[in-house]
């Protein structure tokens, strides 16, 4: 990790969900597609990568989705796909920074989905520290 302006910061906006968590709403959820994912950190059968697939492009359709967006400037599209996604039948749950002063957060996630915080700061598989930031569980229902 580098330091910059005070606050802790990644080279990368990628951040590996934790098995124990994931094995813990997979069994709440039964996912079947992982639509932003690398070939190492799949979570599920049938997922999506940046360089092969892009997600964004992709159609959800019939799917229970877990998703763990990059954190980067593009979580608002998303975001958005998940809102989309799930207004088309598809539940869609997924792993983000708890950053509730965003428009994002406010434009796809405030009073409008299901939102589960999480405790504590999450230890993200492959890293040595806890996140520098928290972390809610958001749910879009199939509707």
């Amino acid at each position: 990790m580098t330091f910059t302006k005070g606050m802790k910061s990644s080279n990368t906006d990628e951040w590996e969900t934790p098995q124990e968590l994931f094995d813990e709403l997979d069994a709440e959820f039964h996912f079947t597609l992982d639509p932003c994912a690398t070939k190492e950190n799949a979570k599920c059968a049938r997922y999506f990568t940046k360089e092969k697939d892009n997600g964004l492009a992709k159609s959800w359709s019939g799917e229970t989705v877990f998703m763990n967006p990059p954190y980067g400037r593009q979580i608002s599209m998303w975001l958005h796909k998940a809102w989309l996604e799930s207004s088309r039948g598809c539940t869609v749950v997924c792993l983000v920074p708890a950053r509730t002063d965003t428009a994002w957060w406010h434009d796809y996630i405030e009073g409008q989905v299901e939102v589960r915080f999480i405790r504590g700061r999450l230890k993200f598989s492959g890293s040595k520290e806890n996140a520098p930031f928290p972390n809610a569980i958001v749910i879009f229902k199939a509707g």
